[in-house]
């Protein structure tokens, strides 16, 4: 298992750099003081169906069922297959330490040719630090990350600008940003071994670090006190790293997750 922080140079810049503007903030203010538990916080839960349109050479896309959660005291939170713990939040200023569901998954039985004889890819399970600061025209946040689950040992940062509309009962968050993903998570999810190249025929591929830009949108509409929907968008696009990869489809260049559901508010 990698650790949580070692050396990652572009990661690290990240969110470093983010850091140690709120420490300049809170050096030329008064001290931040944390947000108190809010006792009426919503717990909202319910089921989602998701659609990916994975870059891998398979037939059709993949539908899964998950669990969607939402729960914000303050405190803690969970944010659909996101779950955390801040370690401050003043409202302007929040730092904290998640966990989330990430990655993609490749089924050599949708395969077909050489590729049936990959290994499998799953679903993993990434922990690490996130820090947002809000401004009048938005949120700036900054995550790092690492695989706990052991399925790739790597690890992957964020830089992203989010922002907010709210009309009566529809809410509303477009977001854009760059994820870098480092060589050993790009390794497990499109990387040839040699062994499977040995297995397959397939030429053995070990891509790099990378860096991609991606744009998401989702929304919460209300139909009643109790029941709310929701729903979310994402495409990623995959740098010349992951398309160049034998297990992506020919000029395929694009990662598509679609959501919806349905949620029940307590």
């Amino acid at each position: 298992m990698t650790p949580l922080l070692r050396p990652l140079p572009l990661a690290t810049a990240l969110l470093g750099s983010l850091l140690f503007s709120m420490t300049g903030l809170s050096a030329q203010a008064a001290p931040i003081k944390n947000l108190p538990a809010d006792p009426d916080a919503v717990f909202s839960v319910g089921a989602n169906i998701r659609y990916e349109k994975t870059p891998y050479n398979t037939d059709g896309g993949d539908f899964s069922v998950l669990p969607g959660l939402f729960y914000d005291n303050n405190k803690v939170y969970a944010r659909g297959n996101t779950f955390g713990a801040y370690i401050l939040n003043d409202g302007t200023h929040q730092l904290d330490a998640f966990a989330q569901v990430a990655g993609n998954s490749f089924n050599p039985e949708d395969a077909e040719g050489a590729l049936a004889g990959l290994d499998e890819r799953k679903w993993t399970g990434l922990a690490g630090l996130s820090y947002l600061q809000r401004t009048p025209i938005g949120g700036l946040r900054a995550q790092i990350a690492t695989d706990v689950a052991g399925r790739s040992d790597g690890s992957v940062a964020r830089l992203t600008y989010l922002a907010k509309f709210t009309d009566d009962k529809l809410t509303v968050y477009p977001s854009i940003g760059v994820e870098w993903n480092d060589s050993n998570y790009n390794e497990y999810y499109y990387g040839i071994s040699d062994e499977e190249a040995a297995r397959t025929g397939l030429p053995s591929y070990s891509p790099g670090s990378s860096l991609n830009p991606y744009v998401s949108v989702s929304g919460m509409y209300d139909f009643n006190d109790k029941w709310a929907g929701f729903a979310s968008q994402t495409f990623d696009h995959l740098s010349s790293k992951q398309y160049e990869s034998p297990m992506v489809k020919p000029d395929h260049h694009f990662d598509s997750k679609t959501t919806l559901g349905l949620l029940y508010k307590f």
